[in-house]
């Protein structure tokens, strides 16, 4: 297993982190224990989740559920591993009723991170990330919070995810006068299908000296096979797929046909692809069995040749470089 840095700290995670949105939803306690095994069988040493976690998942959602944190809290228990895993999980979406309980008002976040150490069964977490940008909560307020968290010895570093390029900076800009080190990684949605954060967001982060993770590196498994695999279920010509745009289709449609004069799986492709980015510390994977991680791992030895790599952005087109090259000068 290969190792990165985290941004500019001194902590070095797997270019593997494995997600776990699904346990306690799509994936029962004992299966996400076994893929909690295997993971560390791979040597994958980041684990992922949030306190919202356990069910399903949207973004006005009313209340969270803690089951995945409660799930990763009895492996630690029963494996004894905790102190060989990086530990991150994340903080803002409501997990009590009523007008307090969410976001990031100093209120919420002391709550949160006593409520998420006891789900998970341990005095401290390795990377508090935010789960959202807070319009409403000034930063003087969020950053003496995660400091005083930090003096605790509740947390260790603090990360960001969905930030917008503009509000990575301003945290950063806060932390800065306050001495704090602030914002050390940003997670975001990255794909070859949604590439947005190429504009300002990984800027902004490589900038600022933080890691990156990434999800949603199959697109909701878009770029899985998905075509192929929903024609071996279908006869009709154009199977029924969740795309947004219909000219997405005939892209999709490129990308399978590109794969496979290539020899590789899609899946492999599109998490190659995001690897490749050197902005990119790991992608995080949320695989709901055994066989799905194990395949993930595998990938990790697929490199894509400069040819490849040029026609997946002739497909798949970003937002044309960095602002303000991409529409100024």
């Amino acid at each position: 297993m290969k190792y990165k840095k985290l941004g500019r700290t001194g902590l070095f995670v797997n270019r593997l982190c494995l997600g776990t949105m699904n346990f306690g939803d799509a994936t029962d306690r004992e299966s996400a224990f076994r893929i909690m095994d295997a993971a560390y069988d791979a040597g994958i040493n980041f684990f992922d989740t949030a306190d919202v976690y356990g069910g399903p998942q949207r973004p006005d959602i009313p209340l969270g559920y803690g089951v995945s944190e409660e799930i990763l809290g009895d492996w630690f228990q029963k494996s004894g591993k905790r102190d060989e895993i990086v530990l991150a999980t994340k903080v803002y979406q409501p997990m009590i009723a009523g007008p307090n309980g969410g976001r990031l008002s100093a209120y919420h976040i002391r709550k949160a991170c006593e409520d998420s150490l006891r789900r998970l069964k341990t005095d401290h977490i390795d990377l508090y990330q935010m789960h959202h940008f807070d319009r409403l909560t000034p930063w003087e307020e969020i950053w003496s919070a995660m400091e005083t968290l930090v003096r605790q010895g509740k947390i260790l570093y603090v990360g960001s995810c969905n930030f917008p390029g503009w509000g990575i900076a301003a945290a950063q800009g806060e932390a800065h006068m306050r001495s704090f080190m602030g914002l050390v990684s940003e997670q975001s949605r990255y794909s070859l299908a949604c590439r947005a954060i190429e504009l300002e967001v990984l800027p902004s982060a490589r900038w600022n000296g933080m890691g990156v993770l990434t999800y949603s590196s199959l697109d909701g498994g878009l770029l899985a096979g998905a075509l192929k695999k929903a024609a071996e279920k279908s006869r009709r010509r154009k199977p029924s797929l969740p795309i947004r745009d219909p000219k997405f289709y005939d892209r999709v449609a490129a990308y399978e046909k590109l794969c496979d004069e290539y020899g590789l799986a899609p899946a492999d492709v599109a998490q190659a692809w995001v690897l490749a980015n050197p902005d990119v510390t790991c992608p995080i994977v949320g695989p709901r069995t055994v066989e799905q991680l194990e395949g993930s791992v595998k990938g990790l030895d697929v490199k894509l040749s400069e040819e490849m790599m040029k026609r997946l952005d002739e497909i798949f087109p970003g937002p044309g470089g960095e602002a303000p090259e991409a529409y100024a000068w």
